[in-house]
């Protein structure tokens, strides 16, 4: 698996990139991992309804092909996509969706942070409030899209939507539970969790 740290890089390009690994790979391609941070984007999912988006507040919003509603990605907010074949590390999604969920709670156990999952809701919370999101397409049998984890940033954006299509839904970032990193280390520290779960998982 290989795990590739790309910056701050535009949300678009990032995508176009994923489509073109995922139709281009082949059965021998090895698995990766993205780490990135984005400029502030709004991106709606395939069965996305827009009045989800409750105002117009300068942020471009962007129609993309990955499961549930609207969220938000921005500076201070991490986000690793995973581009997996699931035939060859013999998961089903249902089980990817796991893994990467688990990889969240793990890492935020290790900062004393109790975390779950919500029924029905995916993506991980600490108490009511959301930290991480999760969105994933699969394309024959290949997974993209990821998780987005809510590190130091500005969560004011997140008011001008129904965060994965939940009215009201609070949203929190590690920053406020006194967990003292930025967007690269909790990349890193994620990144390693993912590739646990996901040995555990193959395993």
């Amino acid at each position: 698996m290989l795990v590739k740290r790309l910056g701050r890089v535009e949300y678009e390009s990032t995508y176009a990139a994923m489509q073109a690994f995922t139709a281009a790979r082949t059965p021998e391609t090895p698995d990766e991992i993205w780490i990135v941070e984005h400029p502030p984007v709004y991106t709606l999912g395939q069965a996305g309804k827009p009045e989800h988006i409750l105002r117009d507040v300068g942020i471009p919003v962007v129609k993309i092909d990955r499961g549930g509603q609207v969220t938000y990605h921005g500076p201070g907010q991490v986000v690793i996509y995973l581009l997996c074949d699931l035939h060859r590390l013999k998961i089903k999604v249902r089980e990817l969706v796991t893994a990467i969920e688990q990889a969240v709670i793990d890492m935020l156990a290790e900062h004393g942070v109790l975390a779950e999952r919500h029924d029905g809701a995916p993506g991980v919370y600490v108490g009511e409030a959301k930290i991480a999101a999760l969105g994933l397409r699969i394309r024959g049998g290949c997974s993209y899209h990821g998780v987005s984890l809510n590190v130091d940033m500005d969560l004011a954006p997140f008011a001008a939507i129904n965060p994965c299509g939940y009215a009201g839904l609070k949203v929190i970032q590690t920053k406020d539970l006194n967990i003292p990193l930025t967007a690269h280390e909790a990349g890193e520290q994620l990144s390693q969790h993912l590739l646990q779960q996901l040995d555990k998982q193959h395993g």
